[in-house]
């Protein structure tokens, strides 16, 4: 076992701010540099229109998924392109298969909608967390036997389940087949059409070559803001350095284990479990903790989490996987070795997406702020409630005006690049989050197209109407 080295550790607190003590490894470029010089004079050529429909769902992540299916029950035709086989992105593809708090402090579900509808479509076996009967809980035995697996935070029960990635594929491209969105995988966009300041289509490259859509309607889903930042709109790209959302890693999955065996030499035996973590980073370099699955024989590892790399950079993306690959291979072994309960453990998955948390945030026509999250403010076009990310602290309300563009005409953004400051980045660019924007979006993409208006112009009172019909929780409606 050989160390990866050139990391620099830093370790993330528990605070006000944080839910998770979590390591930071702050490592260089180390990719050979390139040797390309001069341009290439692309010619110009006609390219075949592949479709068009009502509204485009670029990107079949967890926005991408609760856009699509959102805008399809309320009767518009919907096509989604995703350059993967799968939908669900990051919460599949990427193995964040720990699908963060959606209750609040007090126990009740506050994200709902599309992810009660998602989650309720899973078998039971798919999906471990605590019982409704414990959400909100300050039982101090309670709490900490959920703390280790990543469902109490601050002394407090939350509903923060752990759920099979293969079910959670299956279950999306049924909702959305039910629906009859057009599902159009192995396809990854290029460049956005663009007239007189409207998005009014894609063009994406497939195996067939170059094609386009076109959309009255197109919501940019890729997680990067890729569409909105090619068609001219604006975008922050500030981070909070004492936080991993600018982290990257590849997650993987080993099999064999026993995750309660490990648990309770964790929870039971903290001075052992400190020293275990101690000498993991000082053999492998790059280290991670196991945390639990939707299974007791199957160990999650969420990391190690890299920095200083760029996720729009494509020689970032290739280093930060060589070294998480290599990173997993180093940490199997030393965990059969010296991990109860991993002395049988295998190599069974690593994610075939890579987990970006953050490169661009759309600047919208508003956003959500830290200084938001004190007050109980409830915004005019709210279009969804997130749990604060401390108990001292009401829910946060999400406005419609975060999915729009200043500017920018027939395009909405939800999911991780939604238009917020960094502090809320933090949390907006969770799972359950990008569903709560996802399909907000979805919805008003289909209310605008049924009144013929753009996106910035659509009747808010009708889009909250039709969210509280979808099962989402407002308040100011």
């Amino acid at each position: 076992m050989t160390a990866l080295k050139g990391a620099e550790l830093k370790t993330t607190q528990i605070s006000e701010e944080r839910i998770l003590s979590q390591d930071i490894f702050e490592g260089g470029r180390q990719s050979a540099p390139r040797n390309g010089t001069g341009t290439w004079i692309e010619p110009s050529r006609e390219i075949p229109v592949y479709h068009r429909c009502e509204v485009l769902v670029v990107g079949g992540g967890p926005a991408g998924t609760a856009a699509a299916a959102a805008a399809a029950r309320e009767g518009v035709d919907v096509c989604v392109l995703e350059r993967y086989n799968h939908l669900g992105g990051l919460s599949t593809g990427g193995l964040v298969i720990w699908i963060d708090r959606m209750s609040d402090w007090d126990g009740r579900p506050t994200i709902r909608g599309f992810a009660e509808e998602m989650l309720d479509r899973l078998p039971r076996d798919a999906v471990a967390g605590p019982p409704r009967t414990e959400w909100g809980s300050r039982d101090p035995a309670r709490a900490s036997y959920w703390a280790l697996r990543t469902s109490a935070h601050h002394g407090i029960v939350t509903w923060a389940p752990t759920i099979d990635p293969e079910w959670l594929k299956l279950e999306s491209q049924q909702m959305l087949l039910e629906r009859r969105v057009r599902l159009v995988y192995h396809s990854w966009v290029s460049v956005p059409i663009v007239q007189d300041g409207r998005v009014t289509g894609v063009v994406f490259e497939s195996k067939e070559g170059r094609q386009a859509i076109f959309a009255d309607v197109v919501i940019d889903a890729t997680g990067d803001g890729d569409l909105f930042s090619r068609a001219g709109a604006r975008s922050d790209t500030d981070i909070e350095p004492d936080d991993i959302h600018h982290c990257m890693n590849t997650a993987f999955l080993f099999g064999g284990v026993d995750m309660e065996r490990f648990l309770e030499f964790r929870g039971g035996q903290p001075e052992q479990f400190a020293d275990f973590m101690r000498l993991g980073r000082e053999r492998c370099g790059l280290f991670e903790r196991a945390y639990v699955s939707w299974r007791n024989d199957v160990a999650l590892f969420m990391g190690p989490r890299q920095s200083g790399y760029s996720g729009l950079n494509v020689d970032d993306l290739s280093t930060v996987d060589i070294r998480s690959h290599e990173a997993m291979r180093n940490i199997l072994a030393f965990y059969r070795e010296h991990a109860p309960g991993f002395e049988g453990a295998f190599l069974m998955l690593s994610g075939p997406q890579i987990g970006v948390r953050h490169t661009r945030r759309l600047a919208g026509v508003s956003r959500v702020t830290r200084a938001q999250w004190p007050t109980a403010m409830v915004h005019a076009d709210e279009i969804g409630v997130t749990p604060s990310v401390n108990p001292k602290w009401p829910n946060i309300s999400v406005p419609l005006g975060s999915l729009i563009p200043e500017s920018l005409d027939g395009l909405l953004a939800p999911g991780r690049h939604v238009a917020c400051d960094r502090n809320s980045h933090g949390f907006l660019r969770e799972i359950p989050q990008c569903w709560l924007t996802g399909q907000g979006a979805g919805v008003a993409a289909a209310v605008a197209v049924k009144s013929r208006v753009q996106p910035r112009a659509v009747d808010v009172a009708d889009v909250q109407r039709r969210l509280l019909a979808q099962g989402v929780m407002l308040r100011g409606a």
